[in-house]
């Protein structure tokens, strides 16, 4: 068998994994998401379906699939479909360079983190093209919104990645993860610690989550982008945000907190980056619903007045220490 034979079959395997694992992610933590709302405002959340509405968000991706599929008047039919497919692709291609163990890697590219960078951009392009072709006002709306929001909260996310890459030399995120090897003391979040919290706030602004979720704002514009989709339209818009939600957890796991590295040498594995995503993904949903959804203009300023400014101090500090 050639080496071009085993790689295609090796990234063949690896794309099927990602879609098991971004399915399961949806459906782990729609119902963990309910859940924790349903706590953090005293109340069970979904309890009927299965044992403590364990089978709830199962049987929701059948109602959804089961659903008719309805094109708006006057809308644009081809890119209207075209957006959630086009927002959903990419998160496939995403998980593949990141480093889930040792040998868990599905690509591994020494411009992974710059691959991961590019392709999650294709997002906003897919809100862009759900909003304007559905000829919904709600969904310009909440499309024009997305598009400033992306655009704006990428710079100071690009920013606190070079400042990694600066430390490292590297952009292969196999490599960044190796390079905080050993103990809990090696974790560039000890080094960084101004760009992981930069990190997290943009993590928000990125996938669209809540208190940021300027694009949807159920209360002031129905539900944004996706006003006009149902059935597995609406559900791939859906599953596209929990699989970025995931990806970015995942890339701050490894570029902050030594990806599949333990606090102590000799226990390194798995289940330590699936702990730290995990963890991750806690703090999002817990922010969410406990925090209110902030304004528009106060969306832009925190970015604009403060985070782009904290970056790129971070960055020049750290050029400058590293040319010291």
């Amino acid at each position: 068998m050639s080496a071009f034979v085993q790689q295609l079959l090796v990234l063949i395997v690896a794309a099927v994994a990602a879609m098991i694992w971004l399915g399961i992610n949806a459906l782990v933590w729609v119902y963990c998401e309910r859940k924790f709302a349903g706590h953090i405002q005293r109340r069970p959340g979904p309890f009927e379906v299965g044992p403590h509405g364990a089978l709830q968000p199962l049987i929701d991706g059948l109602k959804l699939m089961g659903k008719q599929l309805l094109t708006p008047d006057n809308a644009d039919a081809i890119l209207y479909w075209l957006a959630p497919i086009l927002s959903m692709l990419p998160v496939l291609l995403l998980f593949l360079p990141i480093p889930y163990g040792p040998v868990l890697t599905g690509m591994d590219v020494n411009l992974g983190l710059l691959l991961i960078l590019a392709f999650s951009s294709f997002n906003g392009l897919a809100v862009l093209l759900a909003g304007w072709s559905s000829n919904n006002k709600w969904g310009l709306l909440g499309a024009a919104r997305a598009v400033s929001q992306t655009v704006a909260y990428e710079i100071p996310l690009l920013l606190v990645v070079l400042a990694v890459t600066f430390m490292t030399g590297t952009l292969s995120l196999t490599e960044i993860t190796n390079m905080q090897a050993g103990h809990i003391g090696n974790w560039f979040i000890w080094k960084q610690p101004l760009a992981f919290l930069i990190f997290l706030v943009a993590m928000f602004g990125e996938t669209n989550r809540a208190p940021f979720d300027l694009a949807e704002a159920e209360s002031e514009l129905t539900a944004g982008f996706h006003t006009e989709y149902s059935s597995m339209g609406f559900g791939l818009f859906f599953m596209a945000e929990y699989g970025y939600m995931v990806v970015m957890c995942s890339v701050c796991s490894v570029l902050f907190l030594g990806g599949y590295h333990g606090p102590f040498p000799g226990v390194d594995g798995w289940w330590w980056m699936l702990l730290k995503t995990f963890a991750l993904l806690s703090f999002m949903v817990w922010v969410r619903w406990t925090y209110p959804r902030v304004r528009f203009d106060q969306l832009l300023n925190i970015n604009w007045k403060w985070l782009l400014p904290l970056a790129t101090f971070n960055l020049l500090a750290t050029a400058l220490i590293l040319k010291l």
